[in-house]
């Protein structure tokens, strides 16, 4: 019988911790594929974030790293310099990256690293309880914005590829969404695309990847796709934000 589906070898049988409908674990399977589909799978060496993928470590099968609460591109700027020929990606959450890690993912744009960021945008804090982010979008209710984001307050949310699209070290930026299967495959091109630019060292290279968190935004798996769908998109646009090679 021929075999038309197999599991990429990138990933370990390690079950994912991650909540049901959760679009973690996609996303650990698109970069896991296009590591593999570049033949990279010896040469990978991933960052893992502080946050709901914390655990990054135990599910990609290449050497991982794991850094402080988003200090990822500091980490992957020191080992790619030590080892220029590997491909290096951080993982990071929009609390990780946006928040307390926005100096080092800036300053890393801004010296044109040659790294991959995967940037995994929920707007909203995972793993601590569902608080307010960065890029919680106005009006969205949170444990610390129970009564909605409010733009007086707090300011609209950022917008992490435009701002990265206007350092002159990033290559390539584009945005893409895990809400339904066309746009899946669509961000897993854009992650292959990223690492091969990489490794062509074109200069730093950001994917931001739109998901749900079911559990915090208190919806079923389903009405968290479309969520998804009809309120981060229109504020977080998808495709090409920058691409300059």
């Amino acid at each position: 019988m021929a075999v038309v589906f197999e599991k990429t070898k990138m990933l370990t049988d390690v079950p994912f911790h991650y909540c049901p409908g959760c679009t973690h674990g996609i996303a650990h399977r698109l970069v896991a594929e296009a590591v593999e589909e570049l033949g990279m799978q010896d040469k990978a060496i991933g960052i893992a974030p502080v946050g709901c993928a914390v655990f990054a470590y135990n599910y990609f099968n290449c050497d991982m790293m794991e850094a402080a609460h988003g200090r990822a591109p500091a980490v992957a700027t020191g080992i790619k310099r030590v080892h220029p020929d590997k491909l290096v990606f951080s993982y990071q959450g929009d609390g990780d990256l946006a928040s307390i890690g926005t100096a080092e993912i800036v300053h890393a744009a801004a010296r044109g690293e040659k790294v991959t960021t995967i940037f995994i945008n929920n707007a909203i804090y995972g793993m601590t309880g569902g608080q307010m982010a960065p890029t919680s979008l106005e009006g969205q209710v949170t444990t610390t914005s129970p009564y909605g984001r409010k733009r007086e307050h707090c300011g609209l949310p950022i917008r992490m590829s435009e701002l990265i699209a206007t350092l002159d070290g990033a290559c390539y930026v584009e945005r893409v969404s895990l809400h339904d299967v066309p746009n899946i495959i669509k961000a897993k091109n854009a992650i292959k695309k990223a690492m091969k630019y990489q490794m062509e060292g074109k200069g730093f290279t950001f994917i931001e990847v739109l998901s749900t968190c079911p559990t915090n935004w208190g919806k079923t798996p389903v009405e968290a796709l479309k969520w998804l769908k009809e309120n981060m998109i229109p504020y977080y646009p998808l495709g090409v934000v920058k691409e300059e090679v």
